[in-house]
């Protein structure tokens, strides 16, 4: 079966509509399926500005679909998938809302984080809601939810789900290399894994952010020893101090 979006006896008359290039401001004229165009006057090529590429985030057709997506999409691809990711660990997870939360809660601030340290936001999102995946695991094969049993079942679930949702293997491959440590990298780290770490405590301490008997200067020290990249230390003086 075809796609509907792409079968053209499923298209209204709005299937093709005129724009005009961004670059030269001449008029050009667009198929809803086209990626791109080049433009007849300035010879750039331009990017479709109505196409949706929401089914593209998870369907591993999309190549034979739509052919390779431009590289201007790819980006976009991804950063849909994160939400795909979202929704399958509440799946995973089931009633484990304690688990959920602190997934959420972690991917919201690695992406205050990563969006200052201009990182890779669609790997760091994915790893960030599959972090601590691997605990149902955990518990299940060895009655621990230490970080050292979570470590070893994380990456195996989170494989598996992005595997199953048509992940492209670049992707899958960089959220396993941040899931699969839980230990504190050192400062030659990938930015990446240290956006994912400063989430992770910054999560944990604000869950007990109680500072009583603790000087305001001390903790602030005690802030900028834990915390990696400036953004990072950042946000945790602001959600740990400001709001204490």
């Amino acid at each position: 079966m075809k796609c509907p979006g792409q079968d053209t006896q499923y298209w209204s008359e709005d299937a093709i509509f005129e724009t005009e290039c961004p670059e030269c401001g001449s008029p050009m004229e667009f198929f809803k399926d086209d990626a791109t165009r080049r433009c007849s006057s300035c010879k750039k090529k331009i990017a479709n500005p109505k196409m949706d590429f929401g089914c593209a985030s998870y369907c591993k057709f999309v190549e034979q679909c739509l052919g390779t997506l431009p590289e201007e999409f790819v980006a976009q691809r991804e950063d849909l998938f994160k939400d795909r990711v979202a929704v399958e660990l509440k799946k995973y997870l089931g009633t484990d809302f304690k688990r959920i939360g602190h997934a959420a809660k972690v991917a919201n601030y690695a992406e205050k984080i990563g969006k200052k340290e201009r990182a890779n936001l669609p790997v760091i999102l994915c790893a960030a809601y599959l972090y601590d995946i691997g605990a149902k695991n955990a518990f299940e094969k060895y009655q621990s939810e230490e970080p050292e049993y979570i470590e070893k079942e994380s990456p195996i679930v989170a494989r598996e789900l992005m595997e199953k949702l048509g992940a492209s293997q670049e992707l899958v491959d960089e959220v396993i290399r941040l899931v699969s440590s839980h230990g504190r990298p050192d400062e030659n780290a990938w930015i990446s894994r240290k956006i994912l770490h400063d989430a992770d405590q910054l999560t944990h301490m604000f869950a007990c952010k109680d500072k009583t008997g603790v000087e305001t200067d001390e903790f602030e020290t005690k802030i900028d020893h834990i915390f990696l990249t400036r953004a990072g230390n950042e946000l945790a003086k602001q959600v740990l101090l400001e709001t204490a």
